[in-house]
């Protein structure tokens, strides 16, 4: 550990949350890193703190403490230090593990390209984390937004935003087309054009796997049902396609007491319902246009399901595969749609970057806008908590923002930490605090009868709550 950070000393009062072995072990002051963000952040930050305090005095008695420590980043930082992004302050994230911020600004015309990238590179916060659940009362385009309650764990290293890319006309771009088109494109009719910039999507075994192993462990300590990996790979297939693939193996050679896959569910649930059925009977009810497919397809499909009856017809069998979690998969652009129409079927998303950034901002949209939609960058032994809207800086210090999003990070937060008694307080008192209709404005324009309250009313009404259901 630093003496001083950006020159400032941590608070004496408080210990660092250390980690082994997979686990951490958190003291009954842990020191928090906090960014309070630009623009609009200095208002939401103060009355996020505000009523996480609140929660754990509340839940503790006075027991437990979280010993903030303000790092620097963004416009504060640059004011200060003339730096956006400095060393110092990645430097505590990763010292004390576990950190929160509010939105930043990105500096146009240069500068860090976020401070996100730089974490997730520096400390492999190889998991983003996005639970989107409909608060009641909430106004939503949606007919029946309640029935949206999904976490998207997003991998956060890889895909396109691995930044591996070439400018169009530039010498690097010209001789990787050069030996693209030479040595791998050769024999082919493919050609990359000479006005085309080209960038490299990277997807690993490694980092699939453990994303998909995060999502996977997830829904079995959380209870959750169906965990769906969510790809391209009907046309990316050796990358998209591979993610889905190790998802699989994943589950099906860690997780095998404990999942049934979709096909494997179709062939049990067949013998289920005639008990005499044989592999190829099966076999057709799987892939119904197997009697028009070459020889060759049927009998693989037949040895599938011989090879499923063989090794988990015992254990999975009779039922019981019914009392799994269901791992099956859904191409993107179709996981769309089934958001959108059948949002209740699905629990535990695991997909790629790129799908998952889009995924994880329509369905906020789906449950009132990324205002209240919380999230986490995770590693092995270490988060970073952060709002998910940008810093609405025409708003900022009038008291007006929805505090929402960090509020609700902090809900993950004290989770992660093993605090579910304060996380529960403070989402309880939300939840009750939406359904007075007691908002901030951009809840209240679609909210009949609704008060239009401040930032720090809105706090305070949710700090009231808490200590009236005690």
């Amino acid at each position: 550990m630093q003496e001083t950070y950006n020159g400032v000393r941590p608070p004496d009062a408080g210990q660092p949350i250390q980690y082994s072995n997979g686990s951490y072990t958190v003291p009954n002051h842990p020191i928090v890193p906090f960014i309070e963000g630009d623009g609009s952040g200095r208002d939401i930050w103060k009355n996020a703190r505000a009523v996480m305090d609140a929660a754990v005095e509340q839940a503790y008695g006075g027991n437990r403490r979280v010993e903030w420590f303000e790092i620097l980043a963004g416009e504060k930082a640059y004011r200060l230090h003339n730096d956006w992004l400095p060393q110092d302050s990645v430097q505590a994230c990763i010292d004390y593990r576990v950190s929160i911020k509010g939105p930043l600004t990105t500096p146009v015309g240069g500068g860090i390209r976020s401070l996100n990238v730089t974490l997730r590179q520096t400390m492999d916060l190889y998991q983003c984390v996005r639970p989107v659940r409909h608060y009641p009362g909430v106004p939503s385009p949606m007919s029946n937004p309640d029935e949206v309650d999904v976490v998207i764990f997003r991998e956060n290293t890889e895909d396109i935003y691995a930044g591996i890319e070439f400018k169009e006309g530039s010498a690097d771009v010209a001789r990787l087309r050069e030996f693209v088109n030479t040595e791998l494109l050769g024999n082919t009719k493919k050609r990359l054009r000479d006005d085309a910039g080209l960038g490299i999507k990277p997807i690993s075994v490694h980092g699939s796997k453990r994303l998909v192993r995060a999502a996977l462990q997830y829904a079995v300590d959380r209870g959750r049902k169906v965990v769906t990996i969510v790809h391209k790979g009907n046309i990316q297939k050796f990358t998209e396609g591979a993610f889905r693939e190790w998802g699989y193996e994943v589950a099906t050679e860690e997780f095998r007491d404990k999942v049934v896959t979709e096909r494997e569910s179709w062939i049990l649930g067949a013998l289920e319902k005639d008990a005499n059925a044989t592999p190829e009977s099966i076999a057709a009810i799987v892939e119904p246009g197997i009697s028009f497919a070459p020889a060759s397809f049927g009998e693989k499909i037949v040895a599938e399901v011989k090879s499923v009856l063989a090794s988990i017809g015992k254990t999975h069998g009779n039922g019981e595969w019914k009392r799994k979690i269901l791992v099956n998969d859904r191409i993107c652009d179709a996981m769309f749609q089934d958001l959108l129409l059948k949002p209740s079927e699905y629990d535990v998303l695991a997909t790629t970057n790129l799908n998952g950034d889009y995924l994880s901002d329509a369905a906020a949209a789906q449950v009132g806008g990324l205002g209240i939609a919380p999230g986490v960058n995770i590693g092995d032994g270490f988060a970073v908590f952060e709002a998910t809207h940008g810093t609405a800086p025409r708003l900022a210090d009038q008291d007006v923002v929805n505090p929402g999003s960090v509020i609700l990070c902090g809900v993950l937060l004290f989770q992660h930490l093993g605090w579910n008694e304060a996380a529960k307080l403070i989402e309880d008192a939300m939840e009750q605090t939406i359904q007075q209709k007691f908002v901030t404005v951009d809840f209240a324009k679609g909210m009949e009868g609704a008060t239009t309250a401040k930032t720090s009313e809105f706090a305070a009404r949710i700090i009231q709550n808490m200590k009236a259901a005690a």
